[in-house]
């Protein structure tokens, strides 16, 4: 595959990824449920990853992380900050995650003990990873709700997770995922338990503290406009596969793979009259079974430009555009639709 680095950027990105495959295996059966996924992280930018339910994109970021359990074999290489992640240990690993590498996760109920204050759970996740003292930690966790605009700080602190509501949990969790200041920061799917109200202002919110503090982030989600709203560049994934990479820009004005375009064709424009001249493009079927995927492209029984080819040869990620690249026989067609 053609490398996806931005060539015009000297810096070497924060998260390198290629070929990236995941196989799951148990009692004498096996499926590969990510495929050859490639996909490069620039300093300060933001990477979305989008696609349905099913599609990959959540075990293609815990593969990266390390974070499969023996069941899964995991082959490619992975390289943060220029470093092979293969020649570290599961400590080193481990220890990395908390600190040059931090997540935001999708339920943040499920991140935090019940049985904890949040002051003692934020105070134990600087204990491990600074040498702070204990009048620093309380300084710095009363820092992080003042900046993430939680009111009552000392009385937050005094609080157990389930006293505290689901937005102001993802704000404690954004809070120490950038106090540390980490190289990068996983958000799978920050905001999807959130109600709706609360999503806006928590991706606006990340996007805010990126610009005042450089972050770099792999921005995970289903969420078709969230991922617009916050990524530099955009990746959609298919059963496994990456089948599109290419700017935010480029991704939602202009789709050169079949999947991308029925995808985005299916979110309502905000001007009727532009609504009811809009052209659809059909996405029928479900999402085949990862364990029996279909022949060649993986797409093809849902795609309406499908032929013979499609049936025999796989579609190799390929940039097919400076800086755009789609796994497609039949781009050009689905381009014109």
């Amino acid at each position: 595959m053609t490398s996806m680095t931005n060539t015009n950027s000297p810096k070497t990105p924060v998260l390198s990824v290629e070929d990236l495959c995941v196989t799951f295996r148990q009692e004498g059966r096996s499926a590969q449920i990510v495929r050859n996924v490639s996909f490069s992280v620039e300093p300060g930018r933001c990477l979305g990853i989008l696609g349905e339910s099913g599609s990959g994109k959540s075990m293609s970021c815990k593969a990266v992380l390390r974070l499969l359990d023996r069941n899964f074999e995991v082959t490619g290489r992975i390289t943060f900050m220029g470093e092979d992640l293969a020649a570290r240990s599961g400590e080193e690993i481990r220890r990395m995650r908390g600190s040059r590498i931090t997540m935001v996760l999708q339920n943040p109920m499920n991140c935090f003990d019940p049985l904890y204050r949040i002051g003692e759970q934020m105070a134990e996740t600087f204990r491990e990873h600074t040498d702070w003292s204990a009048s620093k930690i309380r300084e710095e966790s009363l820092s992080i709700l003042s900046q993430m605009r939680i009111a009552s700080a000392e009385e937050v602190l005094r609080k157990y997770p389930h006293q505290l509501s689901g937005g102001m949990l993802q704000r404690v969790m954004i809070g120490l995922a950038i106090k540390l200041r980490p190289d990068l920061i996983v958000c799978d799917e920050p905001i999807s338990a959130l109600d709706v109200s609360i999503q806006a202002q928590i991706v606006n919110l990340l996007i805010k503290l990126q610009r005042e503090n450089d972050l770099t982030y792999l921005f995970i989600s289903h969420d078709l406009s969230m991922v617009r709203h916050i990524s530099d560049r955009v990746g959609v994934m298919y059963l496994g596969s990456l089948v599109e990479l290419a700017t935010s820009r480029d991704i939602f004005e202009r789709q050169l793979h079949p999947y991308t375009k029925a995808l985005l064709s299916a979110i309502p424009s905000a001007d009727p009259d532009a609504e009811k001249t809009r052209k659809r493009v059909p996405l029928e079927g479900e999402v085949p079974s990862p364990v029996n995927p279909p022949s060649g492209c993986k797409f093809r029984n849902r795609c309406i430009h499908a032929t013979e080819l499609c049936a025999k040869e796989v579609p190799v990620l390929t940039e097919v555009e400076p800086g755009r690249f789609t796994a497609c026989h039949h781009w050009k067609e689905a381009m014109e639709v």
